[in-house]
């Protein structure tokens, strides 16, 4: 079995900072593009940023400059810094990713639980 543990959601005032985290654990060969997500209350679930194995990067034009995904490929862990937050970007924040476990024939998509970022002052 495959887990995604998100965590670093909480509270944080218009124009502030919080780092996500999620760590992939479990038995896998390999994790190809890793990713957020979020949902706010009410919307679809949206992209927000993806990163390949190879550190490429892409962004949701609603969060291009103000957060940066990257990832550590040794430690199977994918981060998300929010800065310059706005109340718009109050949602659950989930962590996806592409694994390849031993006896598949592709790769497979794997969920986190989500954490809850809300931007309020």
């Amino acid at each position: 079995q495959v887990q995604l543990v998100e965590s670093g959601g909480g509270l944080v005032q218009p124009g502030g900072s919080l780092r996500l985290s999620c760590a992939a654990s479990g038995s896998f060969v390999r994790i190809n593009t890793m990713g957020w997500y979020r949902q706010a209350p009410g919307k679809e679930r949206e992209l927000v940023a993806t990163i390949t194995l190879g550190h490429i990067t892409t962004y949701a034009d609603s969060v291009k400059g103000r957060f940066t995904i990257d990832r550590d490929n040794a430690n199977d862990t994918v981060y998300l810094q929010l800065s310059s937050l706005k109340p718009d970007d109050t949602a659950v924040y989930y962590c996806n990713a592409d694994v390849f476990v031993l006896g598949r024939t592709k790769y497979d998509e794997y969920w986190g639980q989500g954490t809850q970022v809300t931007v309020s002052s």
